[in-house]
């Protein structure tokens, strides 16, 4: 049963398996689904998807896992600024076995890096990022910001009652590489961006920013913001 890019990109961010289980839950997959296979999908057909995906998944993030331009000054900024960072993905723990070292190669080394098996639920729930602000010893949840490039990680920082940065150019609404980017014409660009940011505002995003190169200012403007009694 074919599906879009945009179809594949909705649910990014959730776990693996509930990505898969919300794509075929998609009216228009939905549809096509029953047409192709007779019957709607199951349980048992998430579990099928699953079990394939896991090892093609696999099979080929060792050649995406660059970091994108700024990401390292970033993390070093954190470091220096004594901040502390942590990950949360939808990935597996045998994924993230892939992708933790050759990020850590390149200088991003978080100091806690959950995967899906890690907490109870994941995303849009909270729970991971209570789990890092657990492990971090950080309270109350104002003095945590969560970064993310999808709605459900944007929605999971607004449960968690933390202030949530989203990224458009760089991340998964725009969705295109660099070099994709750079191909399209100025209007095109920014037409993608603008409507990224359209999304986000839609879900609430505190702050909205076109790569995480932006964060030291934003880091500063949420400083403020606490200074003068403000929450998120």
């Amino acid at each position: 049963v074919p599906i879009t890019s945009a179809q594949a990109r909705e649910p990014m961010g959730m776990a693996k398996r509930d990505h898969i289980r919300t794509v075929l839950e998609m009216p228009a997959v939905r549809k096509a689904w029953q047409s192709a296979k007779g019957q709607p999908g199951t349980d048992s057909d998430v579990d099928r998807m699953y079990e394939q995906f896991l090892p093609l998944q696999k099979s080929v993030l060792s050649s995406h896992c660059q970091l994108i331009p700024g990401a390292l000054d970033t993390f070093n900024w954190c470091n220096d600024q004594q901040i502390q960072v942590g990950g949360t993905t939808g990935y597996t723990r045998e994924l993230m076995e892939v992708v933790r070292p050759l990020a850590a190669k390149q200088g991003y080394n978080p100091v806690v890096s959950l995967a899906a098996e890690d907490a109870p639920q994941g995303r849009p729930a909270p729970w991971m990022i209570f789990e890092i602000a657990k492990q971090f010893r950080v309270f109350p949840m104002s003095q945590l910001v969560k970064v993310d490039d999808t709605t459900v990680g944007i929605e999971a920082g607004l449960n968690a009652g933390c202030w949530t940065v989203a990224v458009t150019k760089s991340g998964n609404e725009v969705g295109l590489s660099e070099a994709e980017i750079a191909e399209l014409s100025s209007e095109e660009r920014k037409q993608r961006i603008a409507a990224a940011e359209a999304k986000f505002q839609k879900h609430g995003a505190h702050f909205i920013i076109e790569s995480v190169a932006e964060m030291p200012a934003v880091v500063a403007e949420i400083n403020q913001r606490l200074a003068d009694g403000k929450r998120p």
